[in-house]
């Protein structure tokens, strides 16, 4: 696992001693990245909606973290609107905080209660959310973020938080700086794109970079979109730091690759991810590579476009949608396959990628984004976005591939996830440089010290 973390202890860390190098990239060897003692810390994680079936790679973070002895408060805007199937997922949602679901009242309250107990740092958190809105999206929504700052401000001292981490630079990023300028712990975030990206400059995203401790970007692409869209002078503050599984969880079938003939595509159903064009490439292929399957697991918008291109090309007999399924499914679904496809146009670094080659099983994809760092002729087929004819004769060659070729795919895939993606590795990275931000501060992280430092913080703002 080459991507990773920042060159320091953060045991011995004073904010004179910190300099550029602490934030450059540096090799990490198997052995280092065994967990280090650190003090203990409390850490809220943030997110905007929660839990989210696609973004289960936020809880095993969340849990990796844990496990090296950190201490994690779940936090989120708003709940997800969809009905949960993952049994992670919804033990997970009772642990998680609301800020905004349902808790309008709340929120009210704790902005009078910031306004009257310490009106300077309300003044200040009011004219961060002004300076944001005038960036872009508007004052309505931004008016939101303060009363969801004062809310979580709050939170943040009730709980003894220590360093705040968010996953995504939009709006709860915005809600963890306007916190932050109010008198709360420093944070954090982690960038994945490509939505993102897409509203960088009405988002403030250079203003929420400025204000971050540091900022991790899942991939080498993205940390250049956080250069671009956030400013240059920033780059000794970002690291590039992987998503992350822990491989005991994936384990390749007894069956090999080249015994199925079933493909599988997992994603939210959306135009980002390209599916609606996945039952022409089916068609095309009918008359030559028969018999064989296609799977979609996943929901979203774009099933309707989706079921039409199915009847319109007459290919019902071998398209199936099984809608959400648990992780659990997920897993068994692509270790039974011959393949999986993603045929994305918009991509920050798809997690499905990293699960089927961690199962040993090939990928086809496009050449988006981060994704090329990951996948090559090795370890699947990589073709241009929207190129219909690119597409299906990468799942030609798929389906024919003889059983050893699909297999030394497979062994090469799932050694490159071992090398790059290990989630206690990941876990460890982070786990230092929220203790580096934490140090930075000259705050306590104990339980004592984390309730000191939150009442003097609140009596002098």
């Amino acid at each position: 696992m080459d991507f990773v973390p920042m060159n320091f202890v953060p045991t011995t860390f004073t904010p004179e001693s910190l300099t550029p190098e602490h934030f450059a990239p540096a090799a990490l060897s198997p052995a280092s990245s065994a967990p280090r003692p650190t003090p203990a810390m409390t850490i809220a994680y943030l997110v905007n909606t929660a839990p989210v079936t696609s973004s289960t790679f936020i809880r095993r973070e969340m849990a990796a973290l844990e496990a090296q002895g950190v201490t994690v408060r779940r936090f989120a805007l708003r709940r997800w609107h969809q009905p949960l199937v993952d049994p992670g997922d919804i033990a997970d949602q009772a642990r998680t905080h609301y800020i905004l679901s349902g808790n309008l009242p709340g929120l009210a309250l704790a902005a009078l209660r910031q306004a009257v107990t310490a009106p300077a740092a309300f003044a200040r958190g009011a004219w961060l959310a002004a300076r944001l809105a005038r960036s872009g999206g508007g004052a309505v929504r931004h008016a939101a973020y303060f009363l969801e700052a004062t809310y979580f401000l709050r939170a943040l001292r009730r709980e003894g938080i220590d360093h705040t981490h968010v996953h995504f630079s939009s709006n709860a990023a915005a809600v963890a700086l306007i916190a932050r300028t109010m008198g709360g712990p420093s944070y954090s975030f982690t960038a994945h794109g490509p939505d993102e990206f897409l509203t960088a400059a009405e988002d403030g995203l250079a203003l929420k970079l400025s204000g971050a401790a540091f900022a991790v970007a899942i991939s080498n692409f993205c940390r250049g979109q956080l250069l671009r869209f956030g400013g240059a002078e920033h780059r000794d503050r970002i690291a590039v730091a992987r998503c992350g599984l822990d491989l005991s969880d994936f384990v390749p079938s007894e069956r090999p690759a080249g015994e199925s003939r079933t493909l599988v595509c997992v994603g939210r159903l959306c135009p980002q991810k390209g599916q609606v064009y996945l039952p022409a490439a089916v068609a095309a292929l009918r008359a030559t590579e028969a018999p064989f399957r296609l799977v979609l697991i996943g929901d979203g918008e774009s099933r309707p476009a989706i079921e039409a291109e199915i009847a319109r090309h007459g290919v019902g007999d071998l398209i199936s949608l099984r809608g959400w399924q648990s992780s659990a499914a997920v897993r068994a679904a692509i270790a039974e396959s011959r393949a999986l496809v993603l045929p994305s146009f918009a991509e920050g670094l798809p997690i499905v990628l990293i699960e089927a080659l961690a199962l040993e099983r090939p990928v086809v994809t496009t050449t988006v984004a981060g994704i090329p760092e990951l996948v090559d002729e090795g370890c699947g087929r990589i073709v241009p976005p929207g190129d219909g004819a690119a597409l299906t004769g990468a799942l030609r060659d798929i389906l024919r591939a003889d059983g050893a070729t699909l297999a030394a795919m497979g062994r090469t895939g799932r050694a490159r996830v071992a090398r790059h993606h290990d989630l206690a590795a990941l876990a460890t990275t982070l786990r230092g440089l929220f203790a580096a931000a934490i140090a930075r501060e000259g705050r306590v992280p104990a339980r004592a010290g984390r309730r000191a430092v939150g009442r003097e913080a609140e009596a002098e703002s």
